[in-house]
C-alpha cells in the first residue's frame, strides 16, 4: 500500500482553515470582501458576542443562482480568475477560492443567496453539505456563520477574549469603510451599533464617522501621481500623535494592508515633525496597474510586492513634506463643546477628544457646517474665504501664495510678555495668547543652523589650544578607523595616539564652544553606530544631538531681549513649529478661545 496518499478533502478544508481563519475577524474580513466583489452598496454586519457565538453578513450585490451558491463551497472554486494570465491582472479583493470552504469547515454556516431571479439556501455544518433548498430573498446575500471553531476545540481555545476580537473586526471594518466611502456599512454587536456609514462616497464623512469631528477638522487632503502610481488620501496634522501605527491606512486599488515599508515611508516623511515612536493618521489610498503588484504572496492578503516601489516612495514622500511646509502647525489648547444629555459644559484640553464625547446628532451638524464651509474654499476668493473661517486651524490650512513662499515665515511675528517657571515664554499677537517652550525653540534653531553648516562643502575651523583625547573600545575603534573620512568631512582633524585612541586638534567652528568635547564624544557614537552615511538621517543625528547640548535648558532664566532675539530667530527657520525630536515649540490659546474660558464669549 502507498504511503503518500491524496489528503480527504475535510482534512484538507480544516488544514486550509487554519491559515486563512485565525480569529473571527478573518471570517468576517473575507464576507465582507466577497460582499464587495459582488458589487453590493450596501454591507451589514450584525455579531453576537464579538462574532464567537455568530457573524452574520448581509449585502444588496449581485447574488449567485442555485448552482454557483452549492459550487462557491468546492476548494478553488472562484469566479475571478480563469487563466494564469489573470493572476497578474488581479482587480478583485479575492481570487484563491478558499475563504468559503475555510469558513464552512469549521463552523455551522447558512447561506441565503439570489441573484433576483431566483433564491438558494445552503446549509453547512462542519464543511459537509447537509441541505440545499429555494427560498425568498431580496437580490444579494445573507451569511450566516455560527459556533466558529466548535470542531476544532485547541483553535477554539485561543481565541481572545470578546474585547479583543471585538476591537480587531472594528478596527478591520473602520478600514474597509475608509476603503470604500461609497459603500454603506452598518456594524452591531449584541445590537449595539458600533458604526453606520451613508455610502456617500465622501471619505472626509467616513473619517468624521470614525474618528470624530476634531480629528476630521485636523486632517488635509493630497493628492498626487507619476508615471506609475496616483495617490490620494488625507493625513493628519502632526499633532495628532498615535503611540502605534493603526491609524495609519494603507489601500492598493481599493486592497486594504499592512506593509511595514510603506508605513516606514510615511512615518519617515513627518521626520522632526514629531517624536520617533509616534505616528500619525493617514488614510492613504494608491492606485496601480495590477501588473505593478503582486497580492499573492500572503495566506490572508493583507501584504502586497511592489515594483518600482523607489518611484512610489519618491512620491508619497513630497506630497506629505510638501503638504506640511505649507501648513501653520502651532496646536491649539483648544475648547471643546462637549454635550451631556440636556446640558453643556466647557472642557479645556490639549489631547484629541474621542468620538464618544460628542453627541451623534451634534456631531453631524458640526461636520455638515465644517465640510460645507471645507468645499466653499473652492468657489470663493482668499480674502472672503479668510474672513468666512471661524477658526484659526482652517485659515492656518490655505496655501501659501507661490510668490511668497520662500520669502513668508510660516509663523507670525510674536511679542514675549513674561517667562513661566523659567521654561515657557509668555507671548501674544493679534491672534491670541502663545506658549513658547525655550529650550525646543532654541533647539530648532541650532539644529537647521548646524544642519546648513555641515552641508557647507567648505567648513571653518578652529585650532584647539589644548587638544581633546578621545579613547575608544577595540570594536568601536575599528569602526570609526574605517570611517576616518566621515569624521574629516564634517571639518574635524586629528591623528592616531597611541591603541583604541585619537587625538583631535581642530574643530568645526559652527562647535559651541566650552561643550564641544561632550558634542565630540556624541558625534563618533553616531558614526559608529551608523552603516548609511549619505543618508539625511545621519546629518539629522548630529545635528539634532549637538542642538540639544547646545540650547537654552529649563529653568535657564532669559530676559526679554533674549526673549525677542529667540522667537525672532524662530520665526525665520523653515519648520517653526517642532523641535527637532519631534515636540512642538508652540501652542496657542486663540483670542476667542480666551474668550469662551472666560464666559466672555459663549
Amino acid at each position: 500500500m502507498s504511503v503518500i496518499q491524496i489528503m480527504d478533502e475535510d482534512l484538507a478544508n480544516k488544514i486550509a482553515a487554519g491559515e486563512v481563519v485565525e480569529r473571527t475577524m478573518n471570517v468576517v474580513k473575507e464576507l465582507v470582501e466577497n460582499a464587495i466583489d459582488a458589487k453590493s452598496t450596501e454591507i451589514k454586519i450584525e455579531l453576537i458576542d464579538a462574532g464567537i457565538k455568530e457573524i452574520r453578513v448581509i449585502d444588496n450585490g449581485i447574488g449567485m443562482n442555485k448552482e454557483d451558491a452549492v459550487l462557491a463551497f468546492s476548494r478553488h472554486a472562484t469566479s475571478k480568475l480563469k487563466t494564469l494570465d489573470d493572476l497578474f491582472h488581479i482587480h478583485s479583493l479575492g481570487f484563491r477560492g478558499e475563504a468559503l470552504p475555510s469558513i464552512a469547515a469549521v463552523s455551522h454556516l447558512v447561506l441565503k443567496t439570489s441573484d433576483g431571479k431566483e433564491g438558494t439556501l445552503v446549509e453547512i455544518d462542519g464543511g459537509k453539505m447537509k441541505d440545499v433548498t429555494s427560498c425568498d430573498l431580496r437580490k444579494g446575500c445573507d451569511i450566516t456563520v455560527s459556533d466558529l471553531f466548535y470542531n476544532t476545540p485547541v483553535r477554539l481555545k485561543y481565541l481572545k477574549n470578546m474585547y479583543t476580537e471585538l476591537a480587531h473586526i472594528t478596527d478591520y471594518v473602520h478600514k474597509m469603510a475608509l476603503s470604500y466611502p461609497m459603500i454603506q456599512f452598518q456594524l452591531k454587536n449584541n445590537g449595539k451599533l458600533l458604526l453606520s456609514t451613508d455610502g456617500s462616497n465622501r471619505l472626509l464623512k467616513v473619517i468624521n464617522d470614525i474618528y470624530g469631528l476634531a480629528v476630521t477638522k485636523k486632517m488635509v487632503e493630497i493628492n498626487g501621481e507619476n508615471d506609475d502610481y496616483l495617490v490620494h488620501g488625507y493625513i493628519s496634522y502632526p499633532e495628532l500623535m498615535k503611540s502605534n501605527r493603526n491609524a495609519i491606512t494603507v489601500l492598493v486599488n481599493g486592497r486594504f494592508i499592512k506593509n511595514n515599508e510603506l508605513n516606514k515611508i510615511i512615518t519617515e516623511s513627518y521626520h522632526t515633525y514629531m517624536p520617533p515612536d509616534k505616528y500619525p493618521i493617514v488614510i492613504l489610498s494608491i492606485e496601480a496597474d495590477p501588473i505593478l503588484i503582486d497580492v499573492n504572496v500572503h495566506p490572508t492578503k493583507m501584504d502586497i510586492k511592489f515594483s518600482k516601489m523607489e518611484t512610489l516612495k519618491e512620491l508619497i514622500t513630497s506630497l506629505i513634506t510638501d503638504k506640511l511646509e505649507h501648513l501653520t502647525l502651532i496646536p491649539d489648547a483648544s475648547v471643546t463643546t462637549v454635550v451631556e444629555g440636556n446640558s453643556t459644559k466647557i472642557s479645556n484640553h490639549y489631547s484629541t477628544p474621542t468620538t464618544q464625547e460628542f453627541d451623534y446628532v451634534v456631531k453631524e451638524k458640526e461636520f455638515e457646517n465644517y465640510e460645507k464651509m471645507t468645499l466653499n474654499l473652492e468657489v470663493k476668493k482668499e480674502d472672503e474665504v479668510i474672513d468666512s473661517l471661524k477658526d484659526k486651524e482652517e485659515r492656518d490650512a490655505l496655501p501659501f501664495d507661490d510668490e511668497d513662499e520662500d520669502e513668508t515665515p510660516r509663523m507670525k511675528e510674536m511679542y514675549p510678555v513674561g517667562l513661566v517657571h523659567g521654561t515657557y515664554i509668555v507671548a501674544e499677537n493679534e491672534d491670541g495668547m502663545f506658549l513658547i517652550d525655550q529650550h525646543a525653540a532654541n533647539e530648532r534653531i541650532n539644529y537647521e543652523y548646524y544642519l546648513a553648516e555641515m552641508s557647507r562643502p567648505k567648513k571653518e575651523k578652529m585650532d584647539l589650544l589644548v587638544p581633546i583625547t578621545v579613547e575608544l573600545p577595540t570594536n568601536e575603534y575599528l569602526i570609526l578607523k574605517e570611517n576616518f573620512n566621515v569624521l574629516e568631512d564634517l571639518g574635524f582633524l586629528f591623528e592616531e595616539f597611541g591603541r583604541n585612541t585619537i587625538i583631535i586638534r581642530t574643530i568645526p567652528l559652527w562647535l559651541r564652544r566650552s561643550r564641544e568635547e561632550d558634542a565630540i564624544h556624541k558625534i563618533i557614537d553616531i558614526i559608529v553606530e551608523t552603516e548609511d552615511f549619505k543618508s539625511e538621517k545621519f546629518f539629522h543625528y548630529i545635528a539634532a544631538t549637538v542642538a540639544c547640548k547646545a540650547s537654552i535648558k529649563a529653568n535657564d532664566f532669559i530676559t526679554l531681549d533674549e526673549m525677542r532675539t529667540l522667537l525672532s530667530r524662530l520665526r525665520s527657520c523653515k519648520n517653526p513649529f517642532t523641535c527637532p525630536h519631534g515636540r512642538p515649540t508652540v501652542i496657542t490659546y486663540s483670542k476667542y478661545e480666551l474668550e469662551r474660558l472666560f464666559k466672555r464669549a459663549m
